[in-house]
């Protein structure tokens, strides 16, 4: 089986390709442009190193929210593209939940977070049994301190990562009790390959979250998890 996994719901731009147990290929760039410049060459480089032909995927996985509104339209607008052109599946993953597979197998509680803007994060707390996930806090947009008392309450000690963990880094030290740390550069942001290896468990899981996740491509929709500032403020004008 093999999977085109496309992850650019933040400031990081990944791509990978997987097939059954092995990573084919991974680029993953965190730099000034935009993601409409760099995804598809990222694309076509991974294309032309590995010798793929697209026609032989199996599935495109996508980040598909929450994150960046224009990142995630231009990642989900080349999911869809491409599931259209080839007659492939989308598979639909929770940014959070592909940002904490990024440690699976750790012990601890792992918990991504990006910044919302505001005082706002979109968080997620997760734990692992091995490479199995468990959600102690399904994907949200919430406070940082609300985040910070949910995160003492469960009494353990919390990985976080993302680039929420640079924005919210002083205030998450003033609040957290419990033993924390923050994941090392290579683990702290958005990367395809976690983000396939999970759409992986999906693919192959017959019940449950499969269902959720595995899309035809005419059907995928990012999750934004609220409104864009345009349709805020234009809420907030017609409500006087």
């Amino acid at each position: 089986m093999r999977i085109l996994a496309i992850d650019s719901s933040g400031l990081v731009a990944s791509v990978a390709v997987l097939e059954d147990e092995e990573m084919l290929a991974e680029y993953t760039i965190n730099y000034k442009k935009t993601h409409s410049q760099t995804l598809v060459p990222m694309l076509d480089e991974i294309k032309q190193m590995t010798e793929l032909d697209l026609s032989t995927i199996d599935a495109i996985a996508v980040a598909a929210g929450p994150g960046s509104f224009t990142g995630l339209r231009i990642g989900s607008a080349t999911a869809k593209g491409l599931g259209l052109a080839l007659d492939k599946p989308v598979i639909s993953v929770p940014t959070m939940d592909a940002m904490a597979y990024n440690l699976c197998m750790t012990d601890q509680l792992v918990c991504p977070i990006m910044d919302a803007r505001r005082g706002q994060t979109y968080a997620g707390i997760y734990e692992f049994t091995g490479c199995r996930m468990q959600i102690r806090l399904a994907q949200c947009i919430i406070m940082i301190d609300d985040l910070a008392e949910k995160v003492n309450e469960m009494g353990r000690s919390v990985i976080f990562l993302g680039d929420g963990k640079t924005v919210f880094h002083e205030r998450l030290t003033e609040l957290i009790s419990v033993p924390y740390s923050f994941a090392p550069a290579h683990m702290a942001r958005q990367r395809a390959g976690a983000l396939g290896v999970l759409a992986f468990q999906y693919y192959r899981d017959e019940h449950g979250a499969a269902g959720r996740h595995i899309q035809t491509a005419a059907e995928h929709r990012p999750d934004y998890l609220r409104l864009s500032q345009a349709e805020r403020e234009l809420a907030e004008k017609q409500n006087g």
